[in-house]
């Protein structure tokens, strides 16, 4: 296994020499995991789409937004779990890093159990709060009862990744993610159509893939980690390490809880925005879904050179190269502009193709997709620069007032917005408030960078580790991109 000095060293010295080739090989591996990840959603989407119709769309749409709320905490703190293991491999103490595993599997496993539980008992109460139509209820509901069940492999799957990246291991964890992506995708029409000996089981079989992918991956990993002896793995009296401690589990709640924040942040507002989303039918619901998929793919170079950033930030600021860190920062935006611009460029061209890929050319709901595409996606060029200029305060300890100021933007910016013009603009007053909420963002986000007490946020004269940088860059999503814990 690489160690994490190695794996580093490959992408390059971050405090020296060209800034844009070397954030660009950087921020690389990041767009490919995120591609693998969200290409399963997408797949999922389409044959949901295709094979069932715009009831079933909006119905995944829905749950999906559930599934988000209910494991968004559980991931911050997952995020936090392998900060702590990369900061115990990078002092060579294999014994701390274990102890961590341990208690955050320990601690996850119980956490996983209970939101399964409460989830398959509470779907259909939660579904009516968010006032899902009426045709899309029993498809949700269908659907919800399964993908509940997938969520202790699901979660558990996720932090054993996170923890081997961790530990330094980036290749096992993509092999792996790799099989569930590849499992979950073949299996969809299987199930969804019941093809061969498979039952027919329509929107549940979509979610049924979901749950064989992620247990024969879940299992799969467990199996490969112990056979070859990879340093993670808990044999003897070291199983004891399963039994949450304290001390641990504190810290990783404390270092966790400005990123689940965030991801409870972005998960209320989405599931708020939903619940509105659903008033205008089911044809609009499913159009929003489908416009979230492509919102998934367009924020993706953001969030990788928001990732590289940070990381390049948070070097240069332990080597005292503070005149790099300016140049880092206006780097990444112009890298980010470029990228996220053409793109956003490329989808408009071939807006039709694309969405048409989810519900057919022929669907009522596809006039209403290419409507919000065309006013909301270009908000994403103001959520690329905001997202650069947060790694970069993030790159030196400041945490909070990010937090702050999403919080200020997503909930009472938004939602004044919508309340305000709906009156005036219908639908359109929901669409055209994510370039308000992202502009007003974007200029508090600027305003704080600008004013400079990020500088000294940091209290500790000790190095940033770039793997809390990576993962604190990847906490803040929009809705349509952040964690789809049902593919």
């Amino acid at each position: 296994m690489a160690d994490a000095g190695t794996r580093r060293s490959k992408r390059g010295d971050l405090t020296q020499g060209p800034i844009g080739k070397t954030l660009l090989a950087f921020a690389l591996p990041t767009l490919a995991s995120s591609i693998i990840q969200s290409l399963n959603g997408t797949i999922n989407a389409i044959c949901v789409g295709r094979l069932i119709g715009e009831d079933a769309l909006a119905a995944t749409s829905n749950a999906n937004m559930v599934m988000f709320l209910l494991t968004a905490f559980v991931f911050g703190f997952g995020m936090a779990s392998t900060i702590l293991i990369g900061q115990a491999w990078g002092r060579k103490d294999i014994e701390g890093a274990r102890r961590v595993f341990g208690t955050a599997a320990g601690a996850f496993g119980l956490a996983t159990i209970g939101i399964a539980a409460a989830g398959y008992v509470l779907s259909g109460s939660i579904l009516g709060l968010l006032g899902t139509p009426p045709e899309a209820t029993p498809l949700a509901h269908a659907y919800l009862s399964v993908i509940f069940l997938a969520m202790p492999p699901l979660l558990l799957l996720t932090l054993m990744m996170m923890a081997l990246r961790g530990a330094g291991d980036s290749l096992t964890p993509l092999w792996f993610m790799i099989l569930s992506v590849v499992l979950d995708s073949g299996l969809n029409p299987v199930f969804i159509l019941g093809l061969g000996p498979a039952p027919r089981m329509g929107i549940a079989g979509a979610a049924f893939s979901t749950l064989v992918a992620n247990y024969v991956a879940f299992f799969a990993l467990v199996i490969y980690i112990y056979a070859r002896d990879l340093p993670l793995r808990l044999r003897g009296a070291e199983l004891l390490c399963l039994v949450p401690r304290w001390p641990i589990l504190k810290t990783i709640v404390v270092k966790g809880l400005p990123m689940g924040l965030q991801m409870i942040v972005i998960s209320v507002s989405a599931l708020a925005l939903v619940g509105m989303v659903n008033r205008e039918g089911v044809d609009t619901a499913a159009a929003f879904g489908v416009a979230m998929q492509l919102w998934t793919y367009v924020q993706m170079p953001a969030m990788a050179l928001g990732a590289a950033v940070s990381a390049m930030v948070a070097k240069n600021i332990g080597a005292r190269k503070w005149e790099r860190v300016g140049r880092v920062t206006r780097v990444g935006i112009v890298h980010t502009l470029l990228i996220t611009g053409g793109l956003i460029v490329l989808m408009t061209l071939a807006d039709r193709a694309v969405l048409a890929l989810f519900m057919g050319g022929s669907s009522p709901a596809l006039p209403i997709a290419r409507h919000i595409h065309l006013i909301a996606t270009w908000n994403f060029l103001l959520f690329g620069v905001m997202m650069v200029l947060f790694a970069t305060v993030r790159a030196n300890g400041a945490v909070w007032a990010p937090l702050i100021i999403l919080t200020i933007g997503v909930i009472p910016i938004r939602f004044g917005w919508i309340f305000a013009t709906e009156g005036r603009l219908g639908a359109d007053a929901i669409w055209t408030s994510f370039p308000v909420t992202s502009f007003i963002n974007l200029a508090l986000s600027l305003a704080y960078y600008l004013q400079g007490g990020w500088r000294k946020a940091r209290m500790t004269v000790e190095p940033v580790d770039e793997q809390e940088c990576e993962e604190e860059a990847l906490a803040t999503r929009e809705p349509g991109g952040a964690l789809n814990p049902a593919g």
